[in-house]
């Protein structure tokens, strides 16, 4: 599977957005603290649509 091209914080299942006035918080709610959306982390669980996008990718190679 070509991970490295759609790992990232963003397409995890435990990413969160936290938006506020004026500001807006990325939180991983796994690990339980601030992230951001680029930042990558080895405990990385793609949302569904993501591991389709990945698996058509795959197919395509």
């Amino acid at each position: 599977m070509n991970e490295d091209r759609f790992h990232c914080c963003a397409t995890c299942i435990h990413f969160r957005v936290d938006k506020r006035p004026g500001s807006i918080m990325y939180f991983c709610e796994r690990l339980g603290y601030e992230t951001k959306p680029d930042y990558q982390f080895n405990c990385w669980t793609p949302k569904e649509q993501v591991k389709r996008l990945m698996d058509k990718k795959n197919r395509e190679e």
